[in-house]
């Protein structure tokens, strides 16, 4: 046989494509790139995390009207899914149609939320693994109707069935999960968030805060978030600072009665999404206000543990596991009122809640230690691990 006499340039040679981890999708958001919450922040975090270690994923995405939509976003496949009517219904038409679409492309299913953990069942008939951030108690929140509230505890106990495993962010969402399930079906991995050290102060200008001392209060102005006790707190008597109100207040009676309670000293920003402002307000605070009664691993607390925030919460199981405890409580209006009194007085040295609060974050809330942590549970549900096949090892992170 005739041996070929040129070779071709193995440098103009297509590069063999790398072989993937496994193939994931991710559904129970908006979508990404993050532009509205929590569990948004997350997936895209988690997304591009996986993606980077070789594993293909998919984000199944809510989009508002007509395209055209991206197909995918810095390595991350993107599924867009357009309602035919909108609300609580558009929700779910989604959330089925994205988990219809993952079960013809994925290794394992990963759902940000319960509120509709029927269709989870498809997953399980298909025999691909599903897992479940179980997120907080959502049936227990004051703002849901009965019916609401009614669905939400029934897919609460249906995800105990349809998920192979589930994900709590807080040993207080595992305990309540763990009387009607194993032990061994859930793992604790709570919310992450970067640390902040410093920020341009430009933003707060906007704001009126320019060179002013202010407290935060950064959540939805719902009734379990407790809004309406920390303004009737703080307005009890002249602060000399401000309280900063995140939050987009409607007419509704609640808000109402927020505003009437306020006095000069609480700004109420509205709904503000733009990062830069964010982080010169968690960046330049003298006090961050935490008042959630329901929930697991808050994101808007972790993040003022990031910033390094002193912080004054509500006293319950949630909060105190994840603040610690060399943080201020309180556990009504008065109680509230005189904490303001004592933390935001001239004298008030709270340098020790600072410096507790990096060290809590640094301690159990940085990304990359919650990212590794999913990309392990993730990994062991790989149907390939489970055939005994061990998976690629990890790239090295550059060190430049």
């Amino acid at each position: 046989m005739a041996l070929p006499t040129s070779f071709p340039d193995p440098n103009s040679m297509p590069a063999a494509p790398k072989p993937s981890v496994g193939r994931l999708s991710i559904l129970g958001t908006r979508g990404i790139p993050a532009a509205h919450g929590g569990f948004e922040t997350f997936a895209e975090r988690l997304a591009l995390h996986l993606v980077a270690r070789g594993w293909q994923v998919t984000v199944a995405c809510q989009s508002q009207g007509q395209g055209p939509h991206p197909a995918a976003w810095q390595g991350v496949n993107l599924t867009h899914y357009t309602p035919w009517t909108g609300g609580a219904l558009g929700t779910m038409e989604t959330d089925l149609r994205a988990t219809l679409g993952a079960l013809r492309q994925s290794d394992l299913v990963l759902t940000l939320g319960y509120n509709t953990a029927v269709f989870g069942l498809l997953a399980r008939a298909a025999r691909i693994p599903h897992l479940i951030n179980m997120d907080g108690i959502e049936w227990r929140r004051e703002k849901w109707s009965r019916p609401v509230k009614a669905w939400f505890w029934l897919n609460e106990r249906i995800a105990r069935f349809a998920a192979d495993h589930m994900i709590a962010d807080h040993p207080a969402i595992a305990a309540h999960l763990s009387r009607h399930t194993p032990d061994e079906r859930i793992t604790v991995i709570p919310y992450g968030a970067d640390a902040l050290v410093t920020a341009d102060p430009a933003p707060l200008a906007k704001l009126g805060l320019a060179g002013r001392r202010y407290a935060t209060f950064i959540a939805r102005p719902e009734p379990e978030n407790g809004l309406l006790d920390v303004v009737a707190a703080f307005s009890q008597k002249p602060r000399g600072m401000d309280l900063v109100v995140l939050g987009q207040l409607e007419r509704s009676p609640y808000h109402q009665a927020v505003r009437a309670a306020a006095s000069a000293e609480v700004c109420f920003a509205g709904a503000i999404y733009d990062p830069a402002t964010i982080r010169a307000l968690r960046a330049h605070t003298s006090l961050h206000v935490h008042g959630h009664r329901v929930g697991g691993t808050n994101p808007s607390l972790v993040e003022a543990l990031g910033a390094g925030n002193p912080i004054l919460a509500h006293d319950n199981r949630f909060n105190r596991w994840v603040a610690g405890p060399e943080m201020a409580y309180f556990s009504d209006v008065q109680d509230c009122a005189e904490a303001f009194s004592r933390l935001l007085a001239p004298d008030a040295d709270l340098t020790p809640l600072a410096t507790a609060a990096r060290a809590r974050h640094a301690e159990a809330f940085t990304w990359p230690a919650v990212l590794d942590a999913y990309e392990d549970l993730l990994t062991s549900w790989l149907p390939s691990v489970r055939r005994g096949i061990k998976p690629a090892p990890r790239p090295v992170p550059a060190t430049d």
